[in-house]
Formats: C-alpha cells, structure tokens, sequence
C-alpha cells in the first residue's frame, strides 16, 4: 500500500444548522475478531472488487481511474467532489475554484443536496458548472422530501439553483428512519414525484443515501423490490472503522453487488473523526474504500490542498492484498469495536433531517 505521507488536515464538517445532541443511538457491534477472520473479510471484499479494480484500469482520465455506475453503464471517476463543504469557503469563487479544478484534473463525479448550507452548496455548483463545465460532470444531487408535494419542489428547486434541466443522479437523502422506505413508496409519496421527473427528462438515475443502519437500507431495498422498483445507485458509509460496527459493508455491499447496483461511498474518514483515533491515515482510509467494489467514493474537499489529497489518492491507488486489508482491519479494530469514531451511526449529529423535520414534508 501506498505510503500515507500526506500531512493535509482533512476538514471536518461543521454542522452547525444541526444541535450536537449527546444521546446515543443502539447500535449492534461487530466486534471479537480473530485475524484469521480478518483475512477472510479481506479475501471477501478482494473478490468483490475483482471487477470494479480491473475495469477501473481499462480507462482513467489524467490519471484518475474510471468506473462503471452499476448497470447503468455511466463511468464515473473513482473519487467524487462531496457537495456540503463546497458551500462553506467564506469567497463563494474559492467554492468555483475548488470545483473546476477537480473537474480539469480528472474528477467527473459531483455529490450534492437540496439542503446543503441552505443551498448554497448548489448555488455555487451550478455556477462552477457554467462555460462548459456541465458537460463534463456526472451530476448527483439529493432531495428530503418524502412527500410527493415536498419531493417535487425540491427537486425544481435544485434544477434551478444547479442551472440544469437534467439531474443525472437523484437520490433519496437520509433514509434513517425505519418508516422511511414506507413513506417513500406510499401513495403521494415522494418517488412519484421522481418517476414523474424522469419521465419527464428531469432526471436520468434514482437512487438513496443512508448513514445510521444497514437494517434500514435493506428495508428500503426491500420495500423498493415490494414495489417492483430497483434503485440504479445507493450510497453509505464504507470506511475502515464500519467492518467493526452495525457494517454496511457485511450487510448491504453483497446486496447491492449481486443486483447490479451502483455503489457509492461516503464518510471515508468519518467527517474526519475517524482520523483522530489516530489509526490510519487520509489516504488509507480513502484507499480502502476504494478497494471495496465501489463505484465511486464521496470525499469533502473545502480547500485545494485536501483536493489534491484527494487526487492523489486516486492516482496512487492499487489494488490491496489480503495482508494489507487485513494490517488496516486489525488496527482499527479496538477503536472501531464500538462505533465511537461513527458519530453518524451513533448520535443525531450528522442527521439534518432530525434538526429539520419539516423538510421531509
């Protein structure tokens, strides 16, 4: 693997629209392996990737890899521009700076939400995407509204402030709840109003973000197949900590490989935390989930040297072998054991939806 020499600070997300809340979620613990298990998962997730690490060397763009978007057949760059901290530099033309630059570089993947920064995340990325910079970006945002009302204007008002006619990927945004698959799919609810949008052009590919349970994403799996639906992407929490706590990565990566759908990862570092329990380091954990079968991994860059953290990272990126995966598995293992360095899955400090019901309509 390759040496983690990189002294950039990875920012953590300030989200101040959301209260810091103490309490604790129950979450189930994964923990008490042995490193022969280790190596097992490691094996695991070698095979999974298989595919996605050889099709990702068939193409790249200025050095980054690309790969496939599940069965959708886009490519996508290895590593996406995350939306929420490109909303928060103080001069909005850093914001334009960071964006374009990562597309000039090789980046075509850009995540971002309706409720970002109150907007403004979108804002500026419509205005980065400006002078032929649209053409060159898949586009990825993601709405709350559960509602077919709510879902609806939300999605009109990302249009708008994207200055788009087309979202290439929609995505429900944080499925946490355990009513919240139902209410998606409900009569009125929000995925009629994006069926009705991508019938209409609005939008190409449908997909759900989650960051609490691999329960509820199963469930919302579940729920979609009830309804004869199959989502083309879903993303989640996949990190070197996550294989020691309530795991996506055991539970809903298999899935998701097996039906063709697009995996796309997020909180590689935890929105940082994960690197103050001072087991690895950035381009570790960006290297690790880029070694599970993902399509693309969703990273935060709020400034220009975590940009090129990023770049380098997927630049330098080769396949891990079991030792490897299993070295990275076993340091994190005590401190992951409990998910104290998950916050998302633990507290309702990542959870904008929970500070902010009304958004879900």
């Amino acid at each position: 693997m390759t040496s983690d020499n990189v002294n950039f600070k990875q920012s953590r997300s300030d989200h101040s629209h959301q209260p810091h809340l103490q309490e604790e979620i129950t979450g189930n613990r994964d923990s008490g392996f042995s490193r022969r298990e280790f190596v097992g998962m490691a094996a695991a997730s070698l095979v999974m990737a298989g595919t996605l690490n050889a099709s990702a060397a068939d193409e790249s763009n200025n050095g980054i890899p690309y790969r496939t978007l599940g069965r959708t057949g886009e490519r996508v760059s290895v590593i996406g521009l995350g939306g929420y901290h490109l909303g928060k530099q103080s001069d909005p033309e850093e914001s334009i700076r960071i964006i374009r630059s990562g597309i000039d570089e090789g980046i075509n993947f850009l995540d971002n939400c309706w409720d970002y920064n109150g907007g403004e995340s979108e804002v500026r990325m419509g205005k980065a995407l400006r002078g032929g910079y649209r053409q060159k970006a898949f586009l990825m945002t993601k709405i709350d509204g559960r509602t077919k009302t709510a879902a609806a204007a939300q999605l009109n008002e990302s249009l708008r402030r994207l200055q788009t006619d087309r979202i290439d990927l929609l995505q429900f945004h944080e499925v946490i709840r355990d009513s919240d698959p139902d209410r998606v799919f409900a009569d009125g609810g929000g995925m009629e109003a994006v069926l009705e949008a991508k019938k209409a052009g609005k939008v190409r590919f449908i997909g759900f973000t989650g960051h609490k349970s691999p329960d509820i994403h199963l469930k919302m799996l579940a729920t979609a197949s009830k309804h004869g639906f199959k989502f083309d992407a879903v993303q989640m929490p996949l990190n070197v900590m996550d294989a020691h706590f309530n795991s996506f990565e055991k539970k809903v990566l298999p899935v998701l490989t097996e039906d063709g759908i697009a995996v796309l990862g997020m909180k590689s570092m935890g929105d940082h935390v994960i690197l103050e329990s001072k087991a690895v380091t950035p381009i570790e954990c960006l290297h690790y989930s880029m070694n599970l079968p993902t399509s693309v991994v969703i990273t935060g860059c709020d400034s220009m040297p975590i940009l090129q953290q990023a770049l380098q990272a997927a630049r330098s990126f080769q396949p891990l072998d079991h030792s490897q995966v299993a070295a990275l598995l076993a340091k994190t293992a005590k401190p992951g054991e409990a998910g104290q360095f998950e916050l998302y899955k633990t507290s309702h400090q990542f959870d904008g939806t929970y500070a902010n019901p009304q958004w879900l309509g």
